[in-house]
């Protein structure tokens, strides 16, 4: 097995020190928080997706929330979740008080398809007010197959789209950038550590729709709103909101890092591509998660899939040895169907694509920071620790 080097953890945020004197420049203003530098993250952050309207908030599991509070979503209502996606997909429509219909994925992609949306809304027993696909990895759901089904049953689209800052599609009409919300009403994004590009902690609700940003503005901030001509310290709270703002200090950081989203994706790209050259001719144990049709991603996450047990090797021993060769891993996700809460509320699911992807999936080294030589590293550890 290949010998310890500096450990490599499954992803990373890359700080360089214009980062950093960005932040420090913020310290020295007059505003940590509430300031301009927020809105000229928002402006910048809509632009750079093509979108007509970004809102910052305090993090991505936040920015779900927000959406389901826009939408009046609420008790009797239901939303369609991926079961494989971090626990915040469903918890948001939890929050609101909204029952959750778990759609399976397809086995190799991980993903929501229009025919386990099909599936999915074959099962709800209230009226579905939001379909919430994510793109996981940061490769893109068929948004217009999925738009056209929630459409069908009277609901909105919402993009879970953390993992995919970057990414690209065309579906038949031309290029799209996710964020840009031609498909969806609006689109989520977090900027975690791992994630494309990091704020510390942070997220972003995109949208074409300026009643939407409007509502989503004052639910960030208790609900309020400052009538039109009134006295400078008027406020008014139509609804409760929550405190979910984004301080100056992180948008300071998110703007720097967004001037590098371009370098950070390339890279992603490059890197992606070098794991596939190398992993090629262990296509019979080991292979890529598939990219469907019309996607065109800057991977978040680089996920490989193997049949641990025809392999004769558990998935805990890999993730071990791995370890002991001063490489991390990680497994993206536990089916959110299968958590206790979950469970207790809707029974045992046969979703067996989420069942599927679970019993595979390993995720490995991706980061910009990341050498060429780290991808030979990772792959020559991966095929000792499978014995291959």
């Amino acid at each position: 097995m290949t010998g310890p080097g500096p450990f490599l953890p499954y992803g990373r945020q890359t700080i360089e020190e214009d980062d950093i004197a960005a932040v420090a420049e913020a310290l020295r203003g007059d505003f940590l928080t509430t300031g301009p530098t927020v809105e000229a993250f928002e402006t910048a952050f809509a632009a750079k997706v093509g979108a007509g309207h970004a809102v910052a908030c305090s993090n991505g599991t936040a920015s779900l929330h927000l959406a389901m509070l826009a939408l009046g979503v609420g008790p009797g209502d239901s939303c369609i979740v991926p079961s494989i996606t971090f626990l915040a997909t469903a918890n948001c429509a939890a929050y609101v008080g909204a029952e959750v219909v778990f759609a399976d994925v397809d086995r190799d992609s991980g993903l929501m398809t229009p025919e386990t949306l099909a599936e999915a809304l074959s099962r709800a027993t209230g009226p579905v007010k939001a379909v919430l696909p994510v793109h996981l990895r940061g490769d893109v759901c068929d948004l217009p197959g999925l738009a056209r089904l929630a459409d069908e049953a009277g609901a909105v689209l919402v993009e879970d789209a953390p993992h995919a800052l970057g990414s690209k599609m065309d579906f038949g009409g031309g290029p799209e950038r996710v964020g840009d919300c031609a498909h969806s009403a609006m689109a989520s994004f977090s900027f975690h550590p791992v994630k494309t590009i990091a704020t510390g902690e942070g997220g972003m609700l995109t949208t074409n729709d300026p009643a939407l940003a409007a509502r989503l503005k004052s639910l960030r901030s208790h609900g309020m709103t400052r009538p039109p001509g009134a006295d400078p310290w008027v406020y008014e709270m139509a609804q409760p909101g929550f405190n979910y703002r984004l301080p100056d200090i992180n948008c300071a950081l998110g703007l720097s890092q967004l001037g590098k989203l371009d370098r950070f994706t390339a890279r992603r790209r490059a890197l992606s591509a070098l794991y596939a050259e190398r992993l090629a001719p262990l296509a019979n144990a080991v292979r890529l998660a598939e990219s469907p049709a019309g996607s065109d991603p800057a991977l978040h996450l680089l996920c490989v899939l193997i049949d641990f047990q025809a392999l004769g090797v558990t998935r805990a021993e890999v993730v071990a040895r791995l370890a002991a060769a001063g490489i991390g891993s990680q497994v993206h996700y536990i089916p959110v169907h299968t958590q206790p809460y979950w469970r207790a509320r809707n029974g045992d699911l046969d979703l067996p694509g989420a069942q599927a992807w679970y019993d595979r999936c390993l995720s490995l080294p991706l980061f910009p920071a990341m050498a060429d030589g780290d991808v030979e590293r990772v792959a020559a550890a991966l095929e000792a620790a499978l014995g291959l």
